[in-house]
């Protein structure tokens, strides 16, 4: 859309955020110039900065949250609900390279907490592994998993910047049953770092447990940019 002097006044900051998107200058998750910056930019009132943010945000351009501000989405960014699928594939599928930055890989004795997580003994051997999800570049998920050791006893040899958790955990490890919890989560120093997060940015988190031969094989707390990633699935029977 090119603007024109004939142009209403917030179809012209539309088409100039538009532009801004599409030449690079924003990014998927970055922060927009606030109501007050447009409404000076543009010289026009708050009401037409209003309309012109609830239009975008109605066509999926952008999110709006109450007392933080305006980001640009990316409705591209969808992660599966019901299917327990590799993020690898989802983010190819996009169109887009998937790459992993491995932050630990460790075997441990489980505590108490992993433990009834698992349900195990304390002090039976896992595994746990912490990795960096980029897609294109970016941070998209942080996998934070607990694996029983007795179910994948090589899981702690992998090299997962070529083979993802869930591929090998699905060779060694046939799926059996799955369960998901998802909720919001304010961010700690931890995921404001490692997913490049804004310090007032929420996290999705996706609590997944899997079972393989009637035992609990891995408990995986699966972290994601609020403004840069959705959930979203469907089912028709």
């Amino acid at each position: 859309m090119i603007a024109t002097t004939a142009t209403p006044l917030y179809a012209r900051i539309k088409a100039s955020i538009l532009e801004a998107a599409k030449t690079g200058q924003y990014m998927p998750g970055d922060r927009l110039p606030s109501e007050q910056e447009l409404v000076e930019r543009f010289a026009v009132s708050r009401m037409t900065v209003n309309r012109a943010l609830r239009e975008l945000k109605d066509q999926g351009v952008i999110t709006r949250v109450a007392g933080v501000g305006s980001f640009l989405a990316d409705p591209t960014a969808n992660g599966h609900v019901i299917e327990v699928r590799n993020i690898a594939d989802e983010i190819r599928e996009r169109g887009h390279e998937h790459r992993a930055r491995v932050i630990s890989n460790v075997t441990e004795e489980a505590g108490h907490r992993t433990a009834g997580l698992l349900g195990i003994s304390p002090g039976a051997k896992v595994f746990r592994s912490v990795i960096v999800h980029l897609e294109a570049g970016r941070p998209i998920q942080l996998e934070d998993r607990h694996v029983l050791a007795s179910a994948a006893p090589a899981y702690g040899r992998q090299n997962f910047t070529k083979i993802t958790p869930n591929q090998y955990l699905m060779q060694v490890a046939p799926l059996q049953g799955f369960d998901h919890e998802i909720s919001a989560v304010p961010p700690d120093e931890r995921l404001v770092e490692l997913l490049a997060l804004a310090k007032d940015e929420p996290c999705l988190l996706l609590v997944r447990r899997t079972w393989s031969a009637d035992r609990i094989v891995s408990h995986a707390e699966l972290y994601h940019p609020g403004f840069r990633f959705k959930l979203a699935d469907s089912f028709r029977g």
